[in-house]
């Protein structure tokens, strides 16, 4: 049986700041490996958007998506929710923003379904990784003022680089991995 993906980062910073660089596409697409560029269509609601990822020369993943987010919930709480496509897969997923006493509580559930079942084999490992690195190369950004790098070195290991291991791939409790209402209605 498929199971989702989810991974969860704490970054030392305001929940303002988290929100502005996962939410504005031109920051987005400089932290997150999984996209080379993220585009938003203009005058649409919710908001739809274009993404592309180049695997490698002459082979890119081009795909499109709609977005909503939530910027103020009671609880003090954000949240963000997609629907996504391409050729090769299909899928969903939110962004939540937990604050805390010592900064944001950032996580991500999503799933999707691959055009080809058996590709999924060598593909969830690798989006999960990709996912967690991604993640803590955000943090390392906002935490310490280290731009990403857009070479192929980055993904080389070095002191102060990206690791996924220091982020959680398993809900901490029951809520964390739930799906918000807010992806229902897209």
């Amino acid at each position: 049986m498929r199971r989702g993906l989810y991974i969860e980062v704490h970054i030392r910073a305001d929940l303002d700041t988290v929100w502005r660089f996962t939410q504005d596409p031109a920051l987005h697409q400089r932290w997150d490996a999984r996209f080379t560029t993220i585009e938003y269509l203009p005058g649409t609601s919710p908001q739809r958007f274009r993404y592309a990822t180049r695997l490698a020369p002459g082979l890119t993943v081009a795909g499109e998506g709609v977005t909503a987010g939530e910027h103020t919930r009671p609880d003090g709480t954000r949240t963000s929710a997609l629907r996504f496509h391409s050729w090769l897969m299909t899928g969903s997923g939110y962004w939540r923003y937990v604050p805390t006493p010592t900064g944001v509580r950032f996580l991500t559930g999503y799933d999707y379904t691959p055009r080809w079942p058996l590709l999924d084999l060598l593909m969830r490992p690798l989006m999960g990784w990709a996912t967690a690195w991604s993640f803590d190369r955000l943090r390392i950004w906002l935490e310490d003022g280290v731009p990403p790098r857009r070479s192929p070195l980055r993904l080389l290991p070095h002191w102060g680089a990206p690791s996924a291991r220091r982020c959680l791939r398993v809900p901490p409790d029951r809520t964390a991995g739930r799906a918000p209402s807010l992806l229902e209605a897209l």
